[in-house]
């Protein structure tokens, strides 16, 4: 039978989960000792995104035991973002901490982002003094992102932050009014606005499995970023097109002139072949990049759920896009 959560929830603790079976004994004991040190009246919500291992069962075994305590099973693996958003529709804390469920981010740290909180800030976000146990190209490509963005964007999207972060229930509600299938949810919050503060930490390293963002996923989560958030690629495409058409009627020009005027035309099957190629390679990059903002156009406009929940032991409230 479900486990309804009360409707009167001081605190909620929104963990996406993807095969994190060898440490969920442990992160749900220090996620419950934290909320406890914060209020009596906290929920915490484990999302299953599609783990292959038996964090589900692992998942279900801790539910059952603790009253507090509410799983998310989603029908597949939807992607980290869509997962902390099945569990930001089902949450009913006045304030919400997201935090990841690799351990990497402490759960004692809550206590602190609470604090802030009850000082009047809407959002609190953790941001990383230091990043343990990852390469030295995740950590470069990771800065280099975070600062081009908020070169691109023209919102303020703190430097080396994740989704470690405490939000408040007006912040949730205006998250699930954004029913983009793209997500990138620290930009949408950046955007909302509010009052914002950060906590300094040092970010753990990984105990157990492997990330579960790739160098491919990554990628596309830097695209949805920068698409979802800046049209500066578009117009820095125009400008690159009106820059070369200027460039080949000069080059024109002076064919023309040295053809009729000097008599000496101009050859060149090697400047012919750079130039064509050059002119090629351009047309491919605009191309790809008014077809990235195409297919975040498309995504949109075929309006299906953003994920689906196959099962849980409560009852999750619907997606923002099925709100009227």
């Amino acid at each position: 039978m479900p486990n309804f959560p009360s409707k009167e929830i001081d605190l909620s603790v929104v963990v996406p989960i993807f095969n994190e079976e060898a440490i969920l004994d442990e992160l749900h004991a220090r996620l419950r000792a934290a909320a406890e040190a914060v209020s009596d009246s906290f929920e915490l919500i484990f999302v299953n995104d599609g783990s292959r291992d038996g964090s589900l069962e692992k998942l279900r075994a801790l539910c059952d035991r603790h009253p507090r305590s509410f799983y998310i099973n989603l029908s597949r693996n939807f992607g980290h973002q869509l997962a902390v958003s099945a569990g930001l529709d089902a949450c009913s804390g006045q304030a919400v901490v997201i935090i990841d469920g690799d351990l990497q981010d402490p759960p004692e740290l809550i206590g602190e982002l609470h604090r802030k909180y009850r000082e009047g800030f809407e959002v609190v976000y953790a941001r990383r003094r230091r990043r343990k146990g990852e390469s030295l190209f995740k950590r470069a490509t990771a800065k280099i992102f975070y600062r081009l963005l908020r070169q691109l964007t023209s919102i303020d999207i703190p430097l080396d932050t994740g989704d470690f972060r405490l939000i408040d229930r007006k912040v949730v509600e205006g998250l699930r009014r954004m029913p983009e299938r793209g997500k990138f949810l620290r930009g949408q919050i950046a955007w909302l606005g509010f009052r914002q503060a950060e906590v300094l930490f040092d970010r753990d390293e990984r105990r157990h499995g492997q990330s579960g963002y790739p160098f491919s996923k990554m990628l596309r989560f830097a695209t949805d970023g920068i698409t979802g958030f800046s049209d500066l690629p578009l117009r820095l495409v125009t400008r690159l097109g009106f820059l070369i058409s200027l460039f080949s009627l000069v080059v024109i020009l002076f064919a023309l002139y040295s053809h009729f005027i000097l008599d000496r035309t101009i050859t060149g099957w090697t400047s012919l072949i750079m130039s064509t190629m050059f002119i090629g390679g351009v047309q491919l990059l605009s191309i790809g990049i008014i077809g990235a903002y195409l297919s975040r156009v498309n995504d949109n406009v075929r309006a299906r759920p953003p994920y689906i929940v196959q099962s849980s032991n409560l009852e999750p409230r619907p997606p923002a896009s099925s709100q009227g």
